[in-house]
């Protein structure tokens, strides 16, 4: 609901804080007042084009404020896609400078015109000679259609739920089988390549960290024989000429001891000798290689080079080939297979199409049944309005399947006999359309509904019962809700619960616009003003008070 709007330096108005309350707000006012500006401002808060000509002239810039009160959740749902948090309440701003570039905020959070507009839309509808913002909008049509049938048909709900869940279930259906005819075309083009990847990998068998295994092993190997070289030639170096080195070192020793002296002087090199030649011949036994196999190296290099080899040939790291023979084998297995499978798709989607076929036919039926009531009670609606000539009715056509099922609606009207039906934005204008969306709203929302609507020009051209008709049908719209209503109808007038003057003051060089709320007698005053013109007589005024009484 519209709490407050607050407008500054817009064409003629100056300053306004203006105050809206729930039910019906009545604007009244003498021609060239200002009422079209209050529209022109309020409709830019709500993301309407801009246009430097609603600056006020000598004025660098002008701005508007819209303070609402209420934030459901599929508007939660867009505030928060955009970043923007919000309580209870939402601020729409909008700035406008002279040389006509414009800038939104939503809570004081900088947006975009068309993200402020896609709010606007779901808080205000706008009813006027040139504007509306949601029934002549043909795609709105099956969804309004829907919601009156929620209010009216027991078990509407869990139709449109079936309807739902079959589609998504046979749209699911359908996308694997239309995967799988993608899959086998390609695939059916590459069969023997595809085979002789599967027959070759499978010779192969990899196996994940094997590569990483030969290449542990390949170098312990290699380092292995360069080792045993070493050792080799350390062995040929302590066995010179095929003799031991420690059996010449003994040999010596043995000379030594021939010395006949006794004690042997040259004893303790003897010993030496012994214990040098002993540790030569521990450090011989000690030089042995050991016992890594080197006799697998040429074959560990191969079957390494192999793995490496079908891994750069597939695109893949070593460890993913086991993976890709496994996808490769169950595409192969897929194209050899492929006529069970698909008839398996097939009679699945075939199945699935028959529940959702079922599901929308009901659906079909349920929205007949709606459309026929919703054609008798706006038929109702109308003669009242000034509009018994008019005829409406809901058009249905067979459309693609879809979770609203295989339906599209189209409201049309005609407004006289032996005229064609057409849509709504084709067959009435000015207050003509204004009064057939009031007969669609207040059947459409029958009293339930806290969105705020505008309606500007509704009485043109009406008078007396007439127009307390359009007054009865406003306040039973606004009930529960909110609507703002520009109107030159005493009749329509009389049934405001806040009723506001717009009036235009010329002072020397400045003519400002202003709005004031008015109440007691100054309402009346208005009311008879409206009735009577410029000379406000007993009579005016005593029938506007029994307009406000009744």
């Amino acid at each position: 609901m519209l709490n407050r709007l607050i407008i500054s330096n817009i064409v003629l108005i100056e300053k306004l804080n203006l105050e809206f309350g729930g039910g019906l707000n009545i604007l009244t006012g003498e021609t060239g007042a200002g009422k079209s500006i209050l529209m022109d401002a309020l409709s830019l808060a709500l993301g309407a084009r801009s246009d430097a000509g609603l600056v006020r002239h000598g004025c660098d810039g002008a701005s508007v404020i819209a303070e609402f009160d209420d934030c459901n959740d599929a508007l939660r749902a867009i505030l928060d896609e955009n970043g923007i948090d919000a309580d209870d309440m939402l601020i729409l701003r909008r700035t406008l400078g002279a040389d006509g570039k414009s800038r939104a905020w939503i809570n004081d959070c900088p947006v975009s015109v068309k993200t402020l507009k896609q709010i606007g839309d779901m808080l205000v509808e706008i009813h006027g000679q040139f504007e509306n913002h949601a029934l002549l909008d043909a795609t709105t049509h099956r969804h309004t259609l829907d919601e009156f049938a929620m209010n009216h048909i027991a078990g509407y709900g869990d139709i449109l739920g079936r309807v739902r869940d079959t589609y998504t279930a046979y749209h699911a259906a359908d996308a694997r089988l239309r995967e799988l005819n993608d899959m086998l075309e390609r695939a059916a083009a590459e069969r023997d390549f595809l085979a002789h990847n599967v027959s070759e990998l499978s010779a192969l068998n990899p196996q994940i960290g094997e590569e990483e295994d030969l290449a542990t092993r390949r170098a312990a190997m290699m380092n292995a024989e360069k080792n045993a070289a070493i050792l080799q030639e350390a062995t040929d170096a302590l066995a010179p000429r095929g003799v031991s080195l420690d059996g010449q070192i003994c040999a010596v020793a043995h000379i030594l001891q021939r010395i006949k002296t006794d004690p042997n002087p040259y004893q303790e090199q003897i010993d030496a000798l012994y214990d040098a030649a002993q540790t030569v011949a521990e450090i011989s036994t000690a030089l042995v290689p050991d016992d890594t196999d080197t006799d697998n190296l040429d074959a560990i290099e191969e079957r390494l080079f192999a793995i490496r080899a079908a891994a750069r040939k597939h695109r893949v790291s070593a460890d993913e080939l086991p993976s890709r023979l496994e996808q490769m084998a169950a595409q192969l297995n897929a194209i050899d297979n492929s006529d069970a499978e698909l008839q398996k798709l097939k009679t699945d989607v075939v199945r699935r199409r028959a529940a959702f076929d079922a599901a929308a036919t009901e659906l079909t039926a349920a929205r007949t049944n709606a459309a026929a009531d919703l054609r008798t009670r706006i038929l109702d609606e109308l003669p009242d309005l000034k509009l018994g000539q008019a005829d409406f009715m809901v058009e249905m056509q067979p459309a693609s399947p879809s979770s609203g099922g295989a339906d599209d609606v189209l409201f049309m009207i005609k407004t006289n006999p032996g005229t064609p039906f057409a849509p709504l934005h084709k067959s009435a204008s000015g207050g003509e359309l204004a009064r057939l969306m009031l007969a669609l709203r207040v059947v459409l929302t029958n009293g339930t509904c806290n969105h705020t609507f505008v309606f500007d020009e509704v009485d043109t051209g009406i008078s007396g019962a007439t127009a307390s008709a359009v007054g009865q049908r406003l306040a039973r719209l606004a009930r529960g809700g909110q609507a703002l209503v520009i109107t030159h109808s005493a009749q329509v007038a009389g049934f405001a619960d806040k009723h506001f003057k717009i009036q235009k003051r010329a002072d020397a060089d400045v003519t400002t616009t202003s709005v004031t709320e008015i109440t007691d007698d100054m309402r009346v005053n208005e009311i008879a003003r409206i009735i009577s013109g410029a000379e406000i007589t007993p009579e005016s005024i005593a029938t506007a008070k029994t307009l406000i009484q009744n």
